[in-house]
């Protein structure tokens, strides 16, 4: 099924990424006169999403706005290549991530240092969009939603400066991105999104509590789809940041390199996977989009920007007993 429905007229697209079901999701949510967009996916998505909107019974003309949580590719690879086939939309984005989607040169030369030739057929072409379709966001804003709702604006950064978030408050829930990890479905835990070069603990974790201050009823994950228990889906995704850095912490002591931290996180997480019974085959495709190896060069350049605090230090590591040596995991 290419489309679900989510409650409250809000739709989601599964954009099949890769030929893989339940990886990346677009959300479709009622505005006063429209619809909006949330999440465009990457270009090479692009066919998916028309036919989810075709699917769902939405002409292409009824988008009124677009917003994304972040530019990372799999999140709005794809927005420049929509600007034609969505004529009526304006694009929503944070102010330090407009220069990038107006002129994707760095981006583009980003992803071909990442992925060399491969990206083109894993992400598709980056295609510029027009500055006078643009919208900059800073977070507060909110945008009218139909019967009387509104769609909030969130600052949360920390997965990477210009990173928003969205509350909805038609289904009381938080529109994500990689705000509060990664959850598929099958997965039986939250795994967390920490990618170079913007890697902030600190504020990732005061952007997990920022959306614990909606108290949101449900959490909508970009990767992928919608999780109840609000609350708890948020104090579980710090606790799996919190159990990360820890791991990460006491591999970098031992040997600091990326290489190190890679092997850390994997074996700690598969060790987890192993315990709560969870099927191999899920944890490989939590890695299509969030890596051990990109974790850890993002803690390995966080810690190198900024030396690893003691253990007990104010968001230093994972609360639970143990954690400080990465022994053991959160349940």
């Amino acid at each position: 099924m290419t489309v679900q429905e989510l409650g409250e007229g809000r739709l989601l697209i599964d954009l099949d990424f890769n030929s893989s079901p339940g990886i990346i999701g677009s959300y479709l949510i009622p505005e006063e006169e429209g619809w909006a967009v949330v999440e465009t996916g990457p270009t090479s998505c692009k066919a998916a999403f028309l036919r989810g909107l075709a699917e769902a019974g939405i002409a292409p003309v009824e988008i009124k706005d677009v917003f994304v949580t972040h530019i990372h590719l799999d999140h709005a690879g794809g927005a420049g290549a929509l600007v034609d086939s969505l004529p009526k939309a304006t694009f929503h984005m944070h102010e330090l991530g407009v220069p990038h989607l107006v002129d994707p040169s760095k981006l583009i030369a980003s992803a071909q240092r990442a992925w060399g030739d491969a990206g083109m057929a894993l992400w598709g072409p980056i295609v510029p969009i027009p500055a006078d379709r643009v919208h900059a966001l800073k977070g507060g804003e909110r945008f009218p939603l139909e019967r009387g709702g509104h769609l909030s604006v969130l600052a949360t950064p920390g997965h990477a400066n210009h990173h928003l978030s969205f509350y909805d408050s038609g289904l009381a829930g938080v529109l994500t991105g990689d705000g509060a990890g990664v959850l598929l479905p099958g997965s039986s835990h939250i795994r967390p999104a920490m990618p170079p070069p913007e890697l902030d603990v600190e504020k990732l974790i005061g952007s997990l509590e920022r959306m614990r201050a909606w108290a949101p009823q449900k959490i909508l994950f970009s990767h992928f789809g919608p999780a109840d228990g609000g609350m708890e889906r948020l104090l579980e995704a710090e606790e799996n940041v919190q159990w990360w850095v820890g791991v990460a912490r006491e591999a970098m002591r031992r040997e600091p390199t990326v290489e190190s931290l890679t092997k850390a996180l994997e074996a700690a997480d598969e060790e987890r996977s192993r315990r709560d019974g969870e099927q191999a085959l899920i944890a490989r495709r939590s890695g299509m989009i969030s890596g051990y190896q990109m974790a850890a060069m993002g803690l390995h350049r966080y810690f190198t920007r900024k030396p690893p605090p003691s253990p007990g230090e104010a968001h230093s590591g994972p609360r639970h007993p143990g954690a400080e040596h990465g022994a053991t995991p959160p349940r």
